[in-house]
């Protein structure tokens, strides 16, 4: 799989960006400030429709303007679909794919696979628990398109669920409606979780051996690297060679709410679920958190998300399936020998995008298309401006056709 164009409009600093890419590597080389990681950023929201950046999409809209829109050509094996994201913050975000009707955003999940890491990734091993939650979550819903609904879902009746046990705190207030609500919402909360969390513990089964070895690959192996999911619900909780189905799980949160209903009424907010779990990574027997260096805190990290790639190339085995590998500025963190590593760890990827602020960061290993990132009044290319998105000819029909003989009929 590979991204062929990358057009942009009213995003960041962007008021129109149009970027030609190619299969392989791929090296965006830049000033500090010219707007690379808003390239990285906007490729890999393609994929997981959020920013790895900030928790709400207003920041990704060109100040003064209400909307954004990031486009891309999509390619696997001799097939092409175009994607069209129209990014409203406040409102529901659409997408438009081979140049139909705009629809539900999520419709597009599946598309496009990509593996994004940047420098803030060091927050997945040093920073709060919710980092960590949205790394599982974007996991499993690119292996598995249909959880992002799950999540979605988890969502709505979480706002739900809080809201009626906010509305009940006051002595007296809580009433038999309450009590009847409450049920409700329960099972409803109880059958996303548990897709949730089955999601997340079969990603995390797949997901722990790879990480082992990459760390092992990147570090020399110095210190064993794991992990174990820490939960709400006591038998999630741990390492699982055998992951609980989902009735098993569904039967396991319905008993952990009615232990915690009480301390819920207390508090006005739910105390169980996959909203409240985490990650815990581990180095050699203490947890990484607060006892590892800064050194390896961003191969931990690096790690996480190169075994992550590993994982979702290993569950779709098309060649031609492999996700986009995405590097933002990660070289420079890196000495000699790390950086040679890492170069033969990616040979694999059909796409690589590196971003650089000069290309003396790039290890020689690494040769491929360099594309200058240039700003000018707000407009950026790589070059000349390339033929629009719009004007591509695919039809309704299918999501990928032949990219070369398509037609609009």
């Amino acid at each position: 799989m590979y991204l062929s164009h990358l057009s942009l409009t009213n995003y960041r600093s962007y008021e129109q960006a149009e970027i030609e890419l190619k299969p392989g590597p791929n090296i965006l080389i830049g000033a500090n400030g010219v707007g690379k990681t808003n390239v990285a950023e906007a490729m890999n929201y393609l994929a997981v429709q959020h920013s790895h950046r900030v928790s709400n999409d207003h920041p990704l809209v060109r100040i003064g303007q209400t909307q954004a829109l990031a486009r891309g050509r999509v390619h696997r094996g001799e097939q092409a679909v175009s994607i069209e994201y129209e990014i409203n913050p406040g409102k529901s975000n659409r997408v438009a794919i081979n140049r139909g009707a705009p629809q539900a955003a999520r419709q597009a999940y599946g598309i496009f696979k990509a593996v994004l890491f940047a420098p803030e990734d060091i927050e997945l091993i040093s920073g709060q628990p919710d980092i960590r939650r949205r790394f599982m979550d974007d996991l499993i819903v690119q292996m598995r398109p249909a959880l992002g609904d799950a999540r979605r879902d988890y969502d709505r009746v979480l706002r739900q669920r809080n809201a009626l046990l906010k509305s009940g705190r006051k002595p007296g207030s809580w009433t038999d409606e309450h009590e009847s609500t409450l049920a409700v919402w329960n099972e409803h909360l109880a059958r996303a979780a548990a897709r949730l969390i089955n999601g997340r513990l079969h990603a995390l089964r797949l997901l722990a051996a790879p990480t082992s070895e990459v760390y092992a690959e990147l570090s020399n192996g110095n210190k064993p690297a794991g992990f174990a999911y820490q939960s709400t619900v006591p038998m999630a909780t741990g390492q699982h060679a055998e992951v609980p189905d989902e009735a098993v799980l569904y039967t396991a949160i319905v008993e952990a709410l009615e232990e915690a209903y009480q301390s819920e009424r207390d508090r006005g907010v739910t105390l169980v679920g996959p909203h409240r779990d985490d990650l815990v990574v581990t180095l050699g027997p203490a947890p990484a958190k607060g006892f590892a260096s800064h050194g390896e805190t961003w191969s931990l990290a690096l790690a996480l998300r190169l075994a992550s790639y590993r994982v979702l190339a290993k569950d779709d085995p098309n060649p031609d399936a492999r996700p986009v590998l995405i590097l933002d500025d990660v070289f420079a963190e890196l000495d000699a020998a790390r950086r040679a590593r890492l170069a033969e760890m990616t040979r694999d990827a059909e796409q690589l995008i590196i971003t650089a602020a000069v290309s003396a960061d790039i290890p020689p290993e690494l040769t491929g298309t360099h594309i200058p990132i240039r700003m000018r009044e707000g407009i950026s290319s790589s070059g000349e401006h390339l033929e629009s998105l719009d004007s591509l000819k695919l039809t309704e029909a299918n999501y990928f056709e032949d990219a070369e003989g398509s037609s609009d009929e």
